[in-house]
C-alpha cells in the first residue's frame, strides 16, 4: 500500500493540521517508509512465538482474587460530618 499526495493532504485536512506543498511532499515519502515497513513485518512467521509482557523473562506478580470488605468502613467515615453505622449521612433533597 502507498499513500499518494491527496490521501496526506485529505488526512491533513481530517487531523486540521495545515501542511505546505513541501511538507505534504516529505510526509508522503515518511508515510510510505512506515507503511513499507509494516508490510515488511507482516512478512516475518510468528507461528509457535508466544506472546511477552517483556523483553526479559519475568514472573508475573500474583495476589489471590479474593473479595473482602477491605475492613477500612470506619476509615473511611472517619472524616465523614454525619455518618450511621458506617455508612455516610446526606441531607434529603427534594425539588
Amino acid at each position: 500500500m502507498s499513500v499518494d499526495l491527496a490521501t496526506v493532504k485529505r488526512v491533513a485536512h481530517l487531523a486540521r493540521i495545515a501542511v505546505s506543498e513541501d511538507e505534504a511532499q516529505r510526509m508522503m515519502g515518511e508515510l510510505n517508509g512506515i507503511l513499507g515497513f509494516v508490510e515488511q513485518l507482516s512478512e516475518v512467521d510468528i507461528e509457535g512465538v508466544e506472546p511477552m509482557t517483556s523483553v526479559t523473562p519475568m514472573a508475573m506478580k500474583e495476589r489471590d482474587d479474593l473479595v473482602t470488605d477491605g475492613n477500612k468502613a470506619a476509615d473511611v467515615v472517619a472524616n465523614a460530618p454525619v455518618s450511621d453505622r458506617d455508612f455516610f449521612l446526606v441531607p434529603k433533597v427534594v425539588e
